[in-house]
């Protein structure tokens, strides 16, 4: 079966806001397995068009991914981001080799 990754683009716009939502989304990311494959690094966009901090988030299965999207947890995390930044994510079924 393979993985599954949440692919987000985000740009901050209160950082102190964003932290609160990073401490509030470690509880359901841990209980759905995510591990963080990529959490802002530096960055050089050769196509197109992104925001300023790209994650990529691995979790186990499509499932856990999606549980965890829509968990009540992740839910109550999802309204202090959305003080805190804009984004676009993605939910996506890796490709199993």
């Amino acid at each position: 079966m393979p993985k599954a990754y949440w692919i987000a683009h985000v740009s901050v716009t209160d950082t102190d806001a964003y932290e609160k939502y990073r401490a509030a989304g470690a509880a359901p990311l841990a209980r759905f397995g995510a591990k963080f494959i990529i959490r802002a690094g530096a960055q050089t966009v050769v196509e197109g068009t992104l925001r300023a901090r790209t994650v990529v988030i691995e979790f186990p299965t499509l499932q856990a991914a999606t549980d965890c999207y829509n968990s009540p947890e992740y839910r109550a995390a999802i309204a202090l981001r959305k003080d805190a930044s804009d984004a676009d994510i993605c939910i996506i079924e890796g490709y199993d080799t």
